[in-house]
């Protein structure tokens, strides 16, 4: 199945400004000059997130090393619209460490030489849900999303399909393509994926969806009976494609899991999330010296 592309919502950032302060890590370079920060600070590449801009996410970051009591650092970050950028930003010595999900990171450096993974990094421990999100008057989208995800859940489909594309999947190949089934005359939805967290969102160079997610979402399709038109999204245009109903629902956003980092950090008004459906903790990724 090939996937539409939202090449960047981005221009209407600009305009929805206002809306959704954090929208847009693609309006700046992504050759930011290293030397802005002051010596001694480390500075962190990130994907955009959905509302918390930049400097609410330096604050926070500070915060939960204080009150965890661990060795203060203070990450600087710097967002990047998609992974490729974010790549680009450390190899080219814009940053100096990216954040992303474990499984993330292990697959990257599994793949990729350049990286190892930061081992005295000080943020540990700090899970996220991995949540669906829809605009909040869309109460029977998220119904449906849950009941899905529930039954998942019970029936330990979830964790079969952690097992089958996250845990056993050898992280040295490109995670399989899954086809989503179809039914004629059906409700159609369309979910915006970034396929950007390989392995569990992934977009082939040929334009197929793939990995956990794609795996997650023929489910959907499967017990809801809906079909699903996947876009492909960059992650700073997550939001303002939602809002502006470009897209029916956002797959993936976050949520902190516990009570060290407050749970509507990046949660933008308008929009309501749907019951958790996988957890990761985070890494941080350097160059090797």
């Amino acid at each position: 199945m090939k996937l539409k592309k939202i090449a960047t919502v981005l221009l209407s950032c600009v305009m929805a400004g206002a809306l959704f302060t954090g929208c847009g890590g693609g309006d700046k370079p992504a050759d930011k000059p290293a030397a802005e920060a002051p010596a001694g600070d480390i500075k962190l590449g990130m994907i955009t997130h959905l509302n918390a801009t930049e400097k609410k996410m330096e604050d926070i970051l500070l915060k939960v090393q204080e009150d965890s009591g661990v060795k203060v650092t203070h990450y600087v970050p710097t967002y990047y619209d998609n992974l490729q950028l974010l790549q680009m930003g450390i190899e080219s010595g814009s940053v100096d460490q990216i954040s992303l999900y474990r499984s993330v990171a292990n697959y990257l450096v599994a793949n990729n030489d350049k990286y190892e993974i930061v081992s005295d990094l000080t943020l540990k421990n700090l899970p996220d849900n991995f949540c669906f999100a829809v605009r909040k008057d869309d109460t029977a989208l998220k119904a449906d999303l849950d009941k899905v995800i529930e039954e998942m859940k019970a029936d330990g489909s979830l964790d079969k399909l952690a097992e089958e594309y996250i845990t056993k999947v050898d992280k040295g190949q490109t995670p399989p393509a899954v086809e989503i089934p179809m039914t004629d005359g059906a409700q159609t939805i369309k979910v915006g994926v970034t396929g950007d967290l390989p392995p569990l969102d992934y977009v082939t160079p040929d334009g197929k969806a793939a990995g956990f997610n794609t795996a997650l979402l023929a489910e959907v399709a499967k017990r809801s009976g809906k079909n699903i038109d996947i876009v492909d999204i960059d992650s700073g245009a997550r939001a303002v494609a939602l809002t502006s109903n470009q897209i029916d629902v956002i797959f993936w956003t976050v949520v902190p899991n516990g009570d060290k980092m407050p749970r509507d950090i990046d949660k933008p008004d308008g929009l309501e999330l749907s019951a958790p459906y996988f957890k990761d903790e985070i890494e941080h990724l350097k160059l090797k010296k």
